[in-house]
């Protein structure tokens, strides 16, 4: 198994990453595509061949060290924030102007580039410009166009592709053992999106929760029917965000008490309650971008309904994302015309904008769209 084995229908990304490897280098890159398309696992897996005498053995230790972050000599950076600073850009640039610990490359892994603030972005664009030598500087973001353009100027452009919902059904049948009527829907669900696959595949409950969201379009017939389907669908996010951070909060906690020798009743040390005030602040920071990301996924499970409605109006085929629930499906494309589940579509994209461009509270901005979506249905 090597280390480009996690990269789902990129075959063509892998052979152009492989050539770099055996020597068609550049100092920058920039690794795009839709998420869940695996851009970081990408980057990763990039990293880790640079780092293999055998160009990405997946078996070594170097391949090893990188797949679990401790390699010396890459650095992945991971925002839990809504924005990577400027602070931590001048940090990483000045980490960059080492020379690395082995033999071969240093490489900088920024996950969320398209999260840089632009003064951030102004304070990397040295670094990428004029690199040093044994420097590699990796990039992830969703397009080209959220990174800024003396960015992308100076980086080799990586595109990576949606997987297909057969290869990442196979994906799931051989990499987890997934039976193949789960892999199936798990694959078809998610859209491509092989990490939101996994988690279908693996778990009842996630699978539960997307069931009842995918079932909202077919409820909305009336304004409290749409108030109900806003306060669920939130509630839905709520409770898997809290879900996902709960025992990650409760770790840094235990660490920072750990630190700084901390018991349940013992004395305090000073330095203690501005350094908890810190993290708490940090872990309210996460919480709230979590919660955004798992409303953000619901509203693509709801656009996918409205979709499928589309496929059938207009004669694209018979296959559909939300096999499981085609009756509903077949009655809303019966009861609507495709102009009015274009505009259905519309209205969703403009709220998760809102939620997300604008800073507008997810409840707000979840009301104004279930109005809106069962306005349109009356047409």
């Amino acid at each position: 198994m090597t280390v480009w084995d996690d990269l789902v229908g990129q075959a063509s990304v892998i052979g152009r990453l492989q050539q770099a490897v055996a020597g068609d280098m550049t100092h920058a890159w920039l690794f795009t595509g839709p998420p869940g398309s695996g851009r970081s696992n990408a980057a990763i897996a990039f990293a880790a061949a640079l780092q293999c005498e055998q160009g990405g053995c997946g078996q070594c230790h170097s391949c090893h060290n990188v797949a679990i972050g401790s390699h010396p000599d890459v650095r992945v950076t991971r925002t839990e924030k809504l924005s990577i600073g400027v602070d931590d850009v001048r940090e990483l640039v000045r980490t960059a102007a080492l020379a690395p610990v082995g033999r071969g490359y240093q490489v900088m892994v920024i996950e969320d580039a398209d999260r840089l603030t632009e003064p951030a972005a102004n304070a990397l664009l040295k670094a990428v410009e004029e690199p040093n030598a044994r420097t590699v500087w990796v990039l992830c973001a969703p397009t080209v166009e959220d990174v800024l353009p003396t960015i992308r100027s100076r980086t080799r452009l990586v595109v990576l592709a949606t997987p297909s919902s057969d290869d990442v059904a196979a994906f799931l049948r051989t990499r987890d053992e997934v039976p193949d009527d789960i892999a199936l829907h798990a694959a078809r669900a998610s859209q491509g999106h092989i990490g939101r696959a996994r988690a279908l595949a693996r778990d009842e409950d996630t699978r539960e929760r997307r069931r009842t969201v995918v079932r909202i379009p077919a409820g909305l017939t009336s304004l409290r029917a749409c108030m109900l389907a806003a306060a669920t669908l939130h509630d839905l996010a709520k409770d898997e965000s809290d879900a996902l951070t709960g025992t990650h909060d409760a770790r840094e906690k235990d660490e920072l008490d750990r630190m700084y020798g901390v018991v349940e009743r013992g004395r305090r040390p000073r330095e203690y309650a501005p350094a908890l005030r810190d993290l708490e602040k940090s872990q309210k920071t996460r919480a709230k971008r979590r919660h955004l990301d798992v409303v953000d996924r619901g509203l693509m499970d709801l656009v996918s309904v409205y979709r499928d409605a589309l496929t059938l109006q207009l004669g694209a085929g018979s296959e559909v994302v939300n096999e499981e629930i085609r009756p509903e499906v077949e009655r809303l494309a019966q009861a609507t015309t495709p102009e009015d589940n274009l505009r259905r579509i519309d209205a969703v994209f403009e709220a998760r904008e809102q939620m997300l461009e604008f800073n507008v509270p997810p409840m707000l901005a979840l009301e104004s769209m279930m109005v809106a979506l069962r306005v349109r249905s009356e047409s």
